[in-house]
């Protein structure tokens, strides 16, 4: 992405932090450059803006291995996306003086971790980011409503695949297990996340 357009998401960001509470999505497929997106802004925007993770409600490994989905993690289904959806309508209304906690996800432990998001009653901004917050199957469609506007960061396969894979290896997997992971996993994930592309307000591109 280059400067300009960097600044003019940032310009829009701080349009909607001046609207009073407001909950900005960036959605799209593994590896399209989300979360750095995301906290690029949330930075730029100071106490404006709060980032509040969708991977925060990941299903935990244990519970992942018992529903016999833990080959699949990553997939709609291995979300509680229910969970999500209570958290942003809790923050599309702020009680006053109250600070509402949301749950990270710990790649290092790849696991979600309970309130470690501080969200206090006068930050005017959420920015949440996730693969599926365009999605509207498995419980997923109570999310778009939630948002007030959705951007889809959008990058070539050629540069997005690779740069999965080596993040999967920087957490510790082999690459043949990274790649293998990759092809099974997070590209038929990246397909249902497409599918719902032209529901974001803007396309954002990623690339160089």
């Amino acid at each position: 992405m280059d400067v300009r357009e960097f600044e003019e998401l940032v310009g829009r960001a701080r349009e909607l932090a001046g609207e009073g509470r407001r909950i900005l999505g960036i959605a799209g497929p593994p590896g399209a450059g989300k979360s750095t997106l995301a906290g690029r802004l949330v930075e730029r925007l100071g106490g404006l803006a709060v980032l509040v993770p969708m991977d925060g409600f990941h299903l935990a490994g244990a519970e992942l291995a018992r529903l016999g989905r833990a080959d699949r993690k990553g997939a709609p289904d291995t979300f509680d996306a229910a969970g999500y959806a209570a958290l942003l309508a809790r923050l599309r209304a702020p009680e006053p003086g109250t600070v509402v906690y949301a749950p990270a996800f710990d790649r290092a432990l790849e696991e979600p971790v309970a309130g470690s998001v501080p969200v206090p009653a006068g930050t005017p901004l959420v920015v949440t980011e996730g693969n599926y917050l365009l999605h509207d199957g498995e419980g997923w469609a109570a999310v778009r409503p939630l948002l007030d506007e959705v951007w889809y960061a959008d990058l070539p396969d050629a540069v997005r695949v690779p740069r999965l894979v080596d993040r999967h290896v920087a957490f510790g997997r082999g690459r043949a297990d990274a790649e293998a992971w990759v092809r099974r996993s997070d590209e038929a994930n990246a397909l249902l996340v497409a599918r719902n592309r032209d529901r974001a307000d803007r396309v954002v591109n990623m690339g160089p």
